[in-house]
């Protein structure tokens, strides 16, 4: 984002799990940030707070419920649609089902070169070990 960011962060000790496979992840902390959807004609803006982490992952940003209540969004996880009341009209956003795809699987990838990583690391400390022991 191109955004010096660090001396904005709140910090918090809250992990949140689910997003590398078989730990938790430790946010950098918190960042409350303007977030517009639409277009110049027919566009809304809030204040949503991020929790920003350092880590590799095929979202940029993950919206959670207090996010999407916000903008009062109606999701539709099927076909990548969001849509939200303006007092326009409803803005609707589409994303790309194969980039989506990919980076599913770039995830599924990386999350199994940890786990193959850890793995390792735990037979070759078992291994040390043992011939400590012997």
């Amino acid at each position: 984002m191109g955004l010096d960011f660090i001396g904005l962060l709140i910090k918090t000790h809250i992990p949140f799990y689910g997003i590398v496979p078989g730990k938790e992840a430790k946010p950098l902390g918190l960042i409350t940030l303007p977030v517009t959807f639409g277009t110049i004609a027919n566009y809304r803006t809030e204040f949503i707070k991020f929790e920003v982490a350092d880590f590799d992952s095929s979202y940029h940003a993950i919206f959670g419920c207090p996010a999407l209540a916000k903008f009062m969004v109606v999701p539709h996880y099927p076909y990548l649609l969001l849509k939200m009341t303006d007092p326009k009209e409803i803005i609707s956003f589409r994303d790309d089902l194969r980039r989506s795809y990919d980076y599913d699987t770039e995830v599924v990838q990386i999350a199994t070169k940890v786990q193959l990583d850890l793995e390792v690391q735990e037979i070759a400390s078992t291994t040390h070990k043992m011939k400590q022991d012997v």
